[in-house]
This record gives structure tokens, sequence and C-alpha cells, in this order.
């Protein structure tokens, strides 16, 4: 698919670079898991031990890495610029939301979204202000592992990818196309396409903070309950359950609200 939206341009080298190490980082982790399975397991974690190992790795990564300079990013940038931050990374999201269910056949949901991005980013300058849920049009967020779901595709096992976290067999081999569809791997800048990624991980990560300092605090099992929440809010969002269709949790425990 070739993206015509100004600013953007495909470099075949660089997603074919991309897609190799995507699949090579996949296989290593599907090959891990296969041999991590034991007596015993969580009837959608037979993989559990890998899994709770490669969760300690990224745990140590978060720790070393991500959580100081999200904690820092938070600390240091006003609060309506990392709302413009977020909403501009949502923004570019609805597109790819829109092709998903368009491809779900899901006329309703495509047509928000596609109004959604149309308003933001005349209106909403270029995506930094949120016009569109101002005027009730909600986000119903997409990607490929669910429209895969929408087809009779099971989730397959709980699976802990290296750096990304939490996944499933299916959304792990429809993480390429994804990549694909992410407008920010569009970008015609190298330089400025790495400063996207790298703004949009802090940013994600910064919105997890509050979520973060309750678990760690919770008397519970955190890798068990983050795996039940992540697998639930997938199945509900695959269309197990169609009342909640609208979620735009993205699988992922709530953040904390700002006091």
């Amino acid at each position: 698919m070739m993206w015509t939206t100004a600013g953007f341009a495909r470099h075949d080298g660089q997603s074919r670079l991309a897609r190799a190490t995507l699949c090579a980082l996949v296989l290593g982790a599907v090959l891990l898991a296969g041999c991590a399975s034991g007596p015993g397991a969580h009837p959608q974690d037979p993989l559990e031990p890998y899994n709770r190992g490669m969760t300690r790795f990224n745990d140590s990564v978060d720790e070393a890495v991500l959580k100081p300079v999200a904690t820092a990013y938070k600390d240091v940038v006003p609060s309506p610029v990392r709302t413009g931050v977020n909403n501009f990374f949502g923004n570019l999201g609805d597109v790819w939301s829109f092709v998903n269910s368009v491809l779900q056949w899901r006329p309703e949901e495509a047509m928000s979204s596609l109004v959604r991005f149309n308003v933001n980013t005349v209106f909403g300058l270029g995506g930094l202000l949120d016009i569109a849920t101002e005027m009730g049009v909600d986000r119903n967020r997409q990607d490929f592992g669910l429209t895969l779901g929408r087809w009779g595709v099971p989730m397959g096992p709980y699976l802990v990818l290296p750096l990304l976290g939490p996944s499933t067999v299916r959304d792990t081999a429809a993480l390429p196309v994804d990549m694909q569809g992410n407008l920010l791997g569009q970008w015609d800048s190298v330089a400025a396409r790495n400063a996207l990624y790298a703004l949009r991980a802090v940013d994600t990560r910064a919105s997890l903070l509050g979520a973060g300092a309750v678990l760690e605090g919770a008397a519970l099992d955190k890798y068990s309950f983050t795996r039940d929440v992540f697998l639930q809010r997938r199945a509900l969002r695959s269309g197990a359950q169609e009342a909640d269709g609208n979620d735009d949790s993205g699988g992922v425990l709530p953040p904390e609200p700002d006091q």
C-alpha cells in the first residue's frame, strides 16, 4: 500500500529490514516459548515459564530506561503538551483503525475513525487537539490482530514479547501487518521517524505510571493480573462480547487519574 499523505514516503529497503528484524524477534520468542511450557500451566498461558522470564527481562529494561525517562517526561512536560502529544499519535492511529474496521466490515466504526481523522487533522492542528471527541465521535481502536479475530482466528496462547510486552500468538503474527499500516513508518525523514517512535514510547509509558504504581503496591501477582486483564480485554475487543466494542483501552491497564 502506498500512502500519499504529505510528509510520508515508503522506503522499501528499510521496510524489509524492519520486517526481517521483527520476524527474527518473533521467531526467537516463539521458539523459546515452545520449550518453556510445563505441567499445570494456566489454560491460556501454557508458556508461562518463558513468559515470566521475559516479563522479568522487560521489567528490568523498564526500570533502567523507560520508567526514569517517562517519569522525567511527566515531571517536566506540562500536562496540556502531553495531552497534545497523545492526541497526535492517537490521530495517526485512527487511520489504521479505519482500515481495519473496513476489513472487519464494520461500516459505522470505519466512518467514525475516518471522521475523527479528518476533523482532528483539519480543525485540531494536525491532531494535537481532539476536536472529534468533543463533538461526540468516540475513538474505536482497531488493529490487524482484532481483524483476524473478527473472522474467526483464535487468539492462541498468551505470549510476552521482548521489549514489546504482552501479546498473543495471533497478535504477534499480525505485527508485521500492523507495522506496515503504521503511519509513523511512512515518515520521509529517518531521524524524524525515529524521534517520533521514541516520543510515542515515552508518552505511552508515562500514561501508565499511575497504573504501575497501583500494581506495585497491591498484594497480588503482578504477572498474573496483567496477563488476565490483557487477555480479557483482547477477547472483548475481538468480538467475544460485542457490548464492549467501543473499549479504548487497547488491552492495557488504565492509567491512574492525575491528582
